[in-house]
């Protein structure tokens, strides 16, 4: 029940039709009686700058998921940012302080890394290909480089994205071996799509499926269906993966701690949840 009391959290990004995150929210909120709700909120990129500020000025406003295409954009508009989100270059969560700042941090990199070590993977000393530089493909990036993997490969059909990142993480981590301008998968342990495509039936696949081993690890973030093409394609081979709503599940610990709500196990979350498709 929402009420005059209830604390609002935004779920900021356009399109909304494939948000899974109020399906795993607010079921949890309601079994811990809890007073918040996340809303879906349709925000074209041309009009993000000007409604970001408004929507921190209600009242009830307690704090903001951010998501495509708003990753990168949100750090301009925060007040603070967390070491993590800067060298990510992007943010997904917002949370109004105390004094009235707007804080900004990142928790996709986190969420997705921590899901693949759940599925009894090693990432120190590995090698991993990361196709898609934006706002998830950055913090995914940077968290596998604080995870320990020894090779980095980046790709995004805007070159100058990968470049940016590889900068940004060569200064954080020197002793990563960097590389950009390839998203051919062969010879990684691991392979990400963290780019929107497979976000539409028409879209091209982010990588050569052939090229992909066997035995390399192949992880998604697109979440509008389970078994996304690349997915399909990986699975067909073999190939150990992970489902972009596990990033999600993964994260969002985090995330309710940085709004200042208990923090719930991944089980309890899963159990809770009513994701559709």
């Amino acid at each position: 029940m929402i009420r005059g009391t209830t604390k609002l959290i935004a779920h900021l990004g356009y399109p909304t039709a494939t948000f899974k995150s109020p399906m795993i929210y607010n079921p949890w909120f309601e079994r811990r009686g809890i007073d918040a709700v996340v809303v879906p909120m349709g925000c074209k990129p041309e009009d993000y700058p000007e409604f970001l500020r408004l929507l921190f000025r209600l009242s009830n406003i307690h704090g903001a998921l951010v998501t495509m295409p708003h990753k990168v954009s949100t750090l301009a508009l925060a007040d603070r940012i967390s070491v993590t989100a800067r060298i990510a270059g992007a943010a997904n969560a917002l949370r109004l302080a105390e004094d009235g700042a707007i804080e900004a941090d990142m928790f996709d990199g986190e969420g997705f890394v921590r899901g693949v070590l759940g599925k009894g993977r090693t990432l120190a000393g590995t090698s991993a290909l990361v196709v898609g530089c934006g706002g998830v493909g950055s913090a995914i990036a940077a968290s596998l480089a604080k995870a320990g993997v020894a090779r980095l490969a980046l790709f995004d059909p805007q070159a100058s994205s990968a470049e940016a990142l590889a900068g940004r993480i060569a200064a954080a981590y020197p002793a990563i071996a960097l590389q950009t301008g390839s998203n051919d998968p062969a010879g990684f342990d691991l392979v990400v799509n963290a780019s929107p495509l497979g976000m539409r039936d028409t879209d091209p696949l982010p990588m050569d499926p052939e090229r992909i081993s066997d035995i390399t690890f192949v992880g998604e973030v697109v979440m509008k269906s389970e078994i996304t093409p690349l997915l399909h394609a990986a699975r067909a081979k073999g190939c150990a993966y992970q489902i972009g709503t596990d990033m999600l599940f993964e994260q969002i610990p985090a995330y309710l701690e940085f709004f200042g709500f208990p923090k719930p196990s991944v089980e309890e979350l899963q159990a809770s949840a009513a994701i559709s498709y």
